[in-house]
């Protein structure tokens, strides 16, 4: 709607001639009115183009009062939904930023631990002073004063993309710890730039000044000043492997000469192995170097931090559905496989859901309720209910009075439900993280409501079965656990569950007693459950509770058979807990207005279907440009139509080869079909001259057609929508695309 608005202002503002001659790609706009016929009041039997925005205009339909209030409503629902959108979205994207910074703190504490003992073990060698600082000629005390201390920062990314925001964030983590940072790319250290392009670099962010002269020695300058003195100088390259090796061979010898005055340390990315320095740099440069590695978390553990706190967690209240999911994780796979595209597909799934819902500013009230701590919001029950009304959810479930404590305690359900849901999901990744199952793997699943209906359908059946019998075969367990009915990472997980040895059993139990500790009916389960394993140094001690009911001693053999009866009892309770509380939300009334579930618009938008595109516009620009005459004409050409649009439509009457004589003649019947009556009385005039006026303007006229014929023909080769005549057939042009 908003790019409609904006084309349709900037036809109103470009003057005629100007709008004539500007070609817009992938938009079709209208040929701009004449002035003459501008100046025309009505009766020329032309439809008017031009839209009177004007309050006073005499010809303009009054529109009834409920019309003006629909059109309020959905203006300001317009607006709550864009504002709402920006909201979810920030929320989204911090969480994401909060996220991968708390991955790499550690590394980041790590990497600042060894700058300060490279910058000690730098200012052993002497400290000198001014004046000899700043001389051309560097100070050489023994060869280990030329050693320059390198970070090589391994960071196991398919593209640097994803590695951009890590250096950004350790720089400025240590600039926040007092050390002075650059960051440069691997476009500072290229064949054309030279050893100057990464002086100039540091020179700019250093001196916060830009330099034609790239000498060393002001930067030597720069740091013997008394703000800068004793304090580390941290030189960051974020992806080594991608830089000139000559030019990064001799930075690294300028460096080492000048390490002693100016105290400079490298930390560089490395996104394959350790060993590619070896590769690219030869080997006395490699003999200047005093190497440290570092890992970065691998780009799976900041994938399953982000779909956790994204989409398990719901940090906005924003989720997806199975389709939409199924499609994310597809798209990160089989596209570049990077942690930005995915992000980039999330927000715009996000910004398509609250386009596409009226609803979706609900989404942003009760964030902003959350935040104000239970202050209301401003949200209006009217419009709420009227909306409500439409769900397919809401009347599927045929819930109570439409008023809204419905609504209050529908949006209280769905947010109890879904936190039970994702509970359930973070205990059942717990246990997967055995099998090395990833989140996203486990979430498209747990998404799926078809396996949620199985399940719910399946389970009375399987109890009646199992009544009464002995868990002494394989065959009854796999009655008895419904999940094992079913293959999947659900299966896998419970399989694994029945087989974990009793300290990785012990261990699961109290990862669980984490993650459920905000739902009290799950807690209390798990608490229960883990009772009955307790382990003291490291060795399985019998329950104390349980000893006046047994035996007051436990043979070796005992002890392991109570063990595997305790592993039946975890998966029993998984089991059940899948049954009862993995719910996906698209099983819950209202979900529509939080959920996202059209995959066809987000794959239109991220694979996207340029052609295909340029065809509907081309057929359907009236409902881009908001006309009115175009759009009530139906199926009939109009001359106030774009004459590309005009030529695309008539098109569509002939097969793959398009005769170019014939669809002339269909063109210039559209476009002179209005003016055909006045043209009639002009050759009867009895007046010579006049009749010699009206044929000097037949011919100015058909010579403006066949140049607006070939401009639309022009436009339509260049949006690839047909191949321009042959030597073998001159006369018919050949269509490229066909349907939609």
């Amino acid at each position: 709607m908003a790019i409609a608005s904006a084309a349709a202002e900037s036809l109103t503002q470009g003057t005629p001639e100007t709008t004539e001659n500007d070609l817009q790609p992938f938009f079709v706009f209208h040929k701009a009115s004449s002035r003459k016929s501008d100046k025309k009041p009505t009766g020329t039997g032309k439809t008017r183009r031009r839209i009177d925005l004007s309050p006073s205009s005499p010809n303009k339909t009054e529109k009834s009062e409920p019309d003006k209030a629909g059109e309020r409503d959905e203006h300001c629902n317009e607006h709550l939904r864009t504002e709402a959108f920006e909201l979810v979205w920030s929320k989204i994207n911090s969480t994401i930023k909060d996220i991968l910074r708390g991955i790499n703190t550690n590394v980041f504490n790590e990497i600042h631990h060894w700058v300060l003992e490279s910058f000690n073990a730098i200012q052993s060698f002497g400290t000198p002073g001014f004046t000899e600082a700043t001389r051309s000629f560097p100070i050489v005390t023994d060869a280990n004063s030329k050693l320059l201390f390198t970070g090589m920062v391994l960071t196991r990314n398919m593209e640097f993309v994803d590695d951009l925001l890590t250096f950004e964030d350790l720089g400025l983590f240590l600039r926040s710890n007092g050390c002075h940072v650059a960051n440069l790319s691997s476009l500072d250290f290229s064949a054309k730039s030279g050893i100057g392009g990464c002086l100039r670099g540091l020179l700019r962010q250093f001196l916060k000044a830009t330099l034609y002269e790239a000498d060393i020695s002001i930067l030597a300058s720069w740091y013997r000043e008394q703000e800068n003195h004793n304090t580390p100088v941290v030189v960051i390259i974020d992806d080594m492997e991608r830089c000139c090796g000559s030019v990064l061979s001799d930075f690294i010898l300028m460096m080492s000469e000048w390490v002693v005055k100016i105290p400079i340390i490298l930390l560089m990315g490395v996104a394959t192995t350790l060993n590619a320095p070896r590769n690219l740099l030869p080997s006395n440069v490699l003999q200047h170097l005093c190497p440290s590695k570092f890992i970065l978390g691998s780009p799976a553990e900041r994938m399953d931090a982000v779909v956790e706190a994204v989409l398990v967690k719901q940090c906005s209240g924003f989720s997806v559905g199975h389709k939409v999911a199924v499609f994310l994780k597809n798209y990160f796979l089989n596209q570049d496989g990077t942690l930005t595209s995915f992000i980039r597909a999330l927000k715009i799934a996000c910004a398509q859901h609250f386009s596409m819902e009226p609803l979706s500013f609900i989404l942003g009230g009760l964030l902003v309720e959350e935040k104000q701590k239970g202050e209301k919001s401003g949200l209006q029950p009217e419009v709420v209910l009227k909306y409500t009304s439409q769900l397919p959810s809401y009347a599927r479930n045929q819930m109570a009075e439409q008023n809204g404590k419905s609504l209050v305690h529908g949006f209280s359900e769905l947010r109890r439900l879904h936190k039970c849901w994702s509970t359930v999901v973070l205990c059942l990744y717990e246990a997967g993280k055995c099998n090395k199952i990833r989140l996203l793997d486990l979430l498209c699943e747990a998404l799926n409501p078809d396996l949620y209906t199985s399940r719910a359908s399946n389970n009375h059946v399987v109890l009646e079965k199992d009544v009464g019998v002995p868990m002494a075969t394989d065959r009854s367990i796999r009655r008895k656990y419904s999940t094992l009915r079913k293959g999947g990472f659900i299966g896998q997980i419970v399989r694994k569950v029945r087989d974990l040895p009793a300290l990785m059993l012990y261990q699961l139990l109290k990862s669980w007693e984490k993650t459920t500790v905000d739902v009290l009916e799950i807690h209390e389960k798990v608490k229960d459950l883990q009772s009955l394993l307790r382990f003291e140094d490291g060795k399985l001690k019998p329950n104390v509770d349980d000893i006046s009911k047994k035996h007051s001693s436990r043979s070796p053999l005992n002890m392991e058979k109570e063990s595997k009866e305790v592993n039946e009892k975890a998966a029993a309770l998984i089991d059940c807990l899948v049954r009862d509380y993995l719910r996906p939300i698209e099983c819950i009334p209202l979900h529509e207005i939080f959920c996202f579930k059209n995959v066809e618009k987000l794959q239109l938008a991220l694979i996207g279907d340029p052609r295909r595109r340029i065809q509907v516009d081309l057929l359907e620009f009236h409902k881009i440009l908001q006309c009115g005459c175009c759009s009530k004409s139906g199926n009939v050409l109009l001359p106030s139509m774009h004459d590309t649009s005009i030529m695309y439509s008539l098109a569509q009457e002939h097969g793959d080869l398009i005769n170019l004589h014939d669809w002339f003649q269909s063109f210039k019947t559209v476009v002179l079909h209005p003016s055909s009556k006045g043209k009639h009385k002009s050759k009867q005039s009895p007046n010579p001259k006049k009749r010699k006026y009206s044929h000097d303007s037949e011919n100015k006229g058909e010579a403006s057609i066949q140049a607006r014929f070939c401009r639309a023909v022009t436009e339509l080769q260049i949006t690839g929508l047909l191949r321009m005549p042959s030597r073998r057939r001159p006369d018919c042009v050949q269509r490229v695309a066909f349907g939609l």
